[in-house]
């Protein structure tokens, strides 16, 4: 069953897992319940784990999963684990799913960032997160996302991002404003002390095997990066 793209794996004392689903699985909020439901157990099947979605609201905001937590759906932009068989899903349509783990101690994270998140800092405080709880995450995946030359802005809102965060100023392939978020996303993450970043190198707006709010509109669905663990 061929749901997961772009799979990877690290060991440590559990093994960690990463992949990325595509535009065949519809997993968005807007998809029908039975759609997305289908969706999440196809997920589930293929990972052995049990899926855990957030209610993104692209914030900063970071959730735990423990204590059987599994079936409550947070308000958030990042999801932290240090639990085995839970799979944490970031879901996107140009916004950059992020995916953090720790190999020596199992801790893993799925985070959302969009650009009010990358403005937000919703990276630095899942790291934070995870740090307090007495991980720290030396791994990162950034996912497919819109690129720095296809993510047109108004001028305005590239000097508001980019007074946060200057790495992901960017200008279009026309010649216009444009933000590069995951240059933004890899600035956090070097500024967090994650030197291990693994990125797809894929722009949702130029490729159709991936969901693309830019090109599609509110036709487009949602894809997800996924992260989880096991023994």
């Amino acid at each position: 069953m061929t749901l997961l793209h772009h799979r990877d794996r690290i060991g440590g004392d559990l093994v960690i897992e990463v992949a990325f689903t595509d535009v065949s699985l519809s997993l968005g909020d807007a998809a029908a319940d039975d759609v997305r439901d289908e969706a999440l157990a196809q997920v589930a099947e293929v990972t052995g784990a049990t899926p855990v979605l957030m209610r993104q609201v692209h914030g900063a905001d970071v959730g735990l999963v423990a204590g059987g937590a599994a079936g409550e759906r947070q308000t958030c932009d990042a999801l932290c684990t240090s639990e085995p068989g839970v799979a944490l899903l970031a879901r996107a349509a140009d916004c950059v799913p992020v995916l953090l783990a720790d190999p020596a101690t199992g801790w893993i994270a799925a985070v959302h960032s969009g650009r009010p998140g990358l403005a937000a800092g919703v990276v630095p405080a899942a790291v934070a997160a995870i740090r307090s709880r007495g991980g720290d995450p030396s791994v990162a995946w950034i996912g497919p996302h819109v690129c720095g030359a296809c993510y047109e802005v108004p001028a305005d809102l590239q000097e508001e991002v980019a007074a946060v965060v200057p790495e992901a100023r960017s200008t279009t392939s026309w010649g216009t404003p444009a933000l590069d978020l995951g240059a933004g996303v890899r600035a956090q993450l070097d500024a967090a002390g994650i030197t291990d970043v693994r990125a797809v190198d894929v722009c949702t707006r130029e490729d159709t095997s991936w969901p693309s709010h830019r090109r599609d509109g509110s036709a487009s669905t949602r894809f997800a990066g996924v992260v989880w663990s096991h023994a």
